[in-house]
């Protein structure tokens, strides 16, 4: 689905996740941080710190890309919904072309658009840290534009790239096949610092369906890849 950029909703949108003082600290070695169910948050920057540019990778099982819809490829779109702290508000997705920008708002920028799934290194989008505080929250998501909604035998995982500390990995486990889009992370602002809370949250219907699930309070419309 596009997306109308003309209204500017006035809703609250909903809080930062509540289990996020209290989670488990998620699994670290020298490499990256696995987040979990039992352990589903973690700090990307300090209190006060700005970094660079974030990379945020989406990547599945290539040996298994040929096995959707009776051998054809799946394909497999990373994208996000953000809130800055000015109260705009958006999507950024191959679909309708919202590919943002690095350098002005919203500041996340995606790629490309991996449509034949054959390349190695994924689908990537980036979000610049220069100014945390600028972001209220980011919503991660991964949506299946063709193909069967096979999540099992996609095997997807989110990495997210900081420019200080570690890789964060999130697994797209515990699939719901059948479900079109999954909401994978939330990138939230808190007490001065950004950090990440796992999702792993599969939704029925579209991204209207993923609106309504975490109260974004956008107006849709339909769009197409050009």
């Amino acid at each position: 689905m596009g997306i109308d950029y003309t209204k500017r909703p006035t809703s609250a949108p909903s809080a930062s996740p509540s289990t996020a003082a209290s989670a488990q600290q998620p699994a670290v070695n020298l490499s990256k941080i696995s987040l979990t169910k039992s352990a589903p948050v973690v700090s990307l920057t300090k209190p006060g710190e700005s970094q660079g540019m974030m990379r945020v990778n989406l990547n599945w099982s290539t040996g298994k890309r040929g096995l959707f819809g009776g051998g054809h490829a799946i394909d497999l779109d990373l994208g996000c919904l953000y809130e800055l702290t000015d109260g705009s508000k958006g999507v950024i997705q191959a679909l309708g072309n919202s590919f943002g920008s690095e350098h002005a708002p919203p500041y996340i920028c995606l790629d490309g658009d991996d449509r034949s799934g054959t390349v190695a290194g994924g689908e990537n989008m980036h979000i610049n840290l220069a100014q945390p505080q600028l972001f209220r929250r980011i919503l991660i998501f991964a949506m299946i534009y063709s193909g069967a909604a096979n999540w099992a035998a996609v095997d997807g995982v989110v990495t997210l790239y900081p420019t200080a500390g570690p890789p964060v990995e999130v697994r797209l486990d515990s699939p719901v096949n059948g479900a079109a889009i999954c909401a994978i992370a939330q990138v939230y602002y808190a007490q001065g610092a950004l950090h990440v809370h796992r999702e792993v949250n599969y939704i029925n219907g579209s991204q209207r369906q993923l609106d309504d699930a975490y109260q974004w309070g956008l107006r849709w419309q339909t769009g197409r890849k050009s």
